[in-house]
């Protein structure tokens, strides 16, 4: 099992839309048994894969360990389940600061990876107890960017902040988000760093939250925002290799 964290310190960079995409090229295109977990109290992925609210306290499910398992659900797509977000999240900062234990969340995921073999993440935006128990969590994390200076240092804040925490250090995967390469910020920052995976901005990729489907679902496998997501997916089973291959 892998879990994969979708996160910004910075919100409105396209972060819900890529985690759906990615939870759907792990489970159709690669098909692994993958789970979708919506962690972000605003539940944009759970509205997207048109899926509501159990009801439940997830919140107290997650603090208590108290069969978290149960609450995934299936899909319409073969071999994707989803953990749908609870408005009870709004209050997990909190619970985790009350509790005091710091790999609480680590160990919520341990529990769900009996089941999956690609667990993906979608953060809530922002630098809190929360996202510092995701990044204790993650094997992974990929942080979709903007090209400009705001959405920069969001990553800049990220990456040193990861520096000064003691313990294992997990790997990051920065990724231009909504490149508009019409515009001269986004080319320069496109050749400062060539090598960052790119997601342009496309209608196409609107689309997923508009009519609540992934990409792969509402375009051809051969157009080219589909092949730009099963790229990037390709790259994050090749960077979980080298980590597997690295812990041996």
């Amino acid at each position: 099992m892998a879990a994969i964290g979708i996160y910004s310190a910075k919100g409105g960079v396209g972060k819900t839309t890529l985690a759906v995409n990615l939870a759907w090229a792990s489970a159709v295109l690669y098909h692994r048994r993958t789970l979708l977990w919506d962690l972000d109290p605003q539940g944009g992925a759970s509205y997207i894969l048109r899926q509501q609210s159990a009801g439940s306290d997830l919140c107290s499910r997650i603090v208590e360990k108290d069969d978290l398992p149960s609450m995934a659900r299936r899909t319409g797509y073969k071999k994707l389940d989803i953990l749908p977000s609870d408005p009870s999240l709004r209050n997990l900062e909190r619970r985790f600061q009350d509790l005091g234990k710091r790999r609480r969340l680590a160990k919520a995921t341990a529990d769900l990876s009996r089941d999956y073999d690609r667990i993906i993440v979608d953060c809530s935006p922002g630098l809190t107890e929360t996202s510092e128990q995701i990044m204790r969590a993650m094997d992974l994390i990929l942080v979709p960017v903007i090209p400009a200076a705001l959405s920069r240092r969001a990553l800049d804040v990220i990456s040193e902040h990861l520096r000064r925490t003691k313990g294992p250090q997990v790997r990051l995967i920065p990724l231009f988000s909504m490149v508009d390469r019409r515009r001269q910020i986004h080319i320069r920052e496109l050749e400062e760093h060539p090598n960052w995976p790119v997601i342009p901005m496309a209608s196409a990729f609107e689309r997923v939250s508009e009519e609540r489907a992934p990409i792969g679902e509402l375009l051809p496998r051969y157009s080219m925002p589909v092949e730009i997501t099963a790229l990037l997916w390709r790259k994050v089973e090749r960077v979980l290799a080298d980590l597997r291959s690295a812990s041996r």
